[in-house]
């Protein structure tokens, strides 16, 4: 770990082989705790590389329970926008589902943020503690599964204490949304810092994903914007591609950021019911658009709008509440 150590210290990137090896003795408990801050504070320090997530990934996904389920995508993103939305790739996670697209769903309870994937999911009477055979029912039976990260990744306790001696981000808050362990190969990533767009993309290159989007809008969003354009790093079939989402030239028309923003677990469950219900407002409109990134990745749209407005369709229809009924009663 030492040598490790030092050549961060000297600005030195990791190679994949060389992370992966790090990883390896971290996630064992071999290294001692000033090792472990000292690493994951002069990795930040430095500026984390596509190859040291990627490593990290590599070892964490090995390390955790594993569901066996095929052609799904997960919507989990960093987080850490510091904006304090509603949960809206939850919610676009759970109408993907209502629209026949089957979603390993990634997530954890708040940690930046009032309310997490795992608190509104508990609001809304989902199960979030399924054990992996029954994630793999519940996906095969109503197209979605949450996977409760503290649950399937037992070998992040050795890092847990000396991350919250941290107390700011580090590699793990990028390492953990791509370790699905549903192992899916089509993911919409939301990302807290447009510099982290290809730095994600080229490691989930390193990981061979088919397909995904890694998405931060120019207001800041882990998220694509009602309000304002959003920059896209598209990653298929290992060619890294841009994309823009303009929400005027698709006339989605929201009016103020501040219908956005959330509060308690409660307060944002019953914002979801509400757009689930037929409610037309700014939350379904960046559900719907967030949706329509899932219907791309998982291969049933190619055309934005398209996906866009079969997504705005489906849910003003209010045909997405019953779908939750069926995931409320397992």
């Amino acid at each position: 770990m030492k040598n490790y150590i030092e050549k961060i210290k000297n600005n030195q990137n990791l190679s994949f082989e060389e992370s992966k090896d790090a990883f390896e003795i971290l996630m064992d408990g071999k290294a001692e705790e000033q090792e472990i801050y000292d690493f994951l504070t002069l990795l930040s320090a430095k500026g984390e590389v596509s190859d040291e997530i990627a490593g990290g990934v590599y070892v964490l996904r090995g390390k955790s329970k594993r569901v066996n389920v095929e052609n799904c995508i997960d919507t989990c993103g960093t987080g850490g926008d510091g904006m304090n939305t509603l949960n809206i790739s939850t919610a676009s996670a759970l109408l993907l589902s209502s629209l026949n697209v089957k979603v390993a769903k990634h997530g954890n309870k708040a940690v930046s943020s009032k309310c997490g994937s795992g608190d509104v999911l508990e609001e809304l009477k989902i199960n979030i503690n399924f054990e992996p055979n029954d994630v793999e029912k519940q996906i095969n039976i109503n197209n979605f599964g949450f996977m409760f990260a503290p649950n399937y990744h037992s070998a992040m306790k050795f890092v847990g204490p000396t991350r919250k001696k941290i107390g700011k981000r580090t590699i793990f808050n990028m390492i953990g949304p791509l370790s699905s362990p549903a192992l899916v190969d089509r993911q919409v990533v939301g990302v807290f810092d447009k510099k982290l767009l290809k730095i994600f993309a080229n490691a989930l290159s390193n990981l061979n994903l088919k397909f995904a989007w890694i998405v931060n809008s120019e207001d800041g969003l882990d998220e694509i914007s009602p309000y304002k354009k959003t920059n896209i790093v598209q990653l298929k079939d290992g060619k890294i591609s841009e994309i823009i989402i303009d929400p005027c030239e698709l006339n989605v028309g929201a009016e103020d950021f501040k219908n956005l923003v959330g509060q308690d677990a409660k307060f944002n469950s019953a914002k979801i019911i509400e757009i689930f219900k037929g409610i037309d407002n700014d939350f379904s409109k960046a559900v719907s658009l967030n949706a329509a990134a899932g219907l791309i990745v998982s291969g049933k749209y190619e055309n934005f709008k398209s996906a866009y407005d079969t997504a705005r369709n489906f849910i003003k229809s209010g045909s997405a509440y019953n779908h939750l009924i069926k995931l409320q009663n397992g």
